[in-house]
């Protein structure tokens, strides 16, 4: 088990925070529409992932309370970028799915971010970029945690 309290495994933690967290920073730039905010990207990259929900479910997945989620549906909505259905079961809960134009504009985003890493990327040798490679799955695995 790594000692996440000291020496080279904590150097390693507070290294991996520190870059992720700039790459990050740096990738939210990269937007395609400037008018939404990152809340707004990630909700509608939750729908993209996981289909339709109730805001409450999109409220769970996004870590905010469902009153915020009900402002960030409602700006989504007045943008053209989801629509509120009746629930199937449940008459008093509406479902959020993403509109045709938000598929559209998420992809051109995915195009434009994953062509600046492809940037960043050929900075990288042949053994750098293995290792990026190899370690793309832990990240996956650990955002997903």
């Amino acid at each position: 088990m790594p000692d996440l309290k000291h020496g080279d495994d904590a150097a390693a933690v507070n290294s991996l925070r520190s870059a992720v967290m700039r790459l990050s920073r740096r990738l939210k730039h990269q937007r395609v529409d400037e008018s939404l905010s990152p809340t707004e990207m990630s909700v509608l990259g939750t729908l993209a992932n996981c289909g339709s929900a109730t805001p409450g479910e999109l409220a769970r997945k996004e870590h905010v309370q469902p009153p915020s989620m009900t402002r960030i549906v409602a700006l989504l909505e007045a943008k053209g970028l989801v629509r509120l259905e009746p629930h199937p079961e449940d008459r008093r809960q509406k479902v959020v799915t993403q509109t045709e134009q938000a598929v559209v504009m998420l992809e051109e985003s995915r195009r434009k971010r994953n062509a600046f890493l492809a940037t960043l990327v050929e900075g990288l040798d042949d053994d750098e970029w293995a290792k990026l490679r190899a370690a793309a799955p832990v990240l996956e695995k650990l955002a997903h945690l």
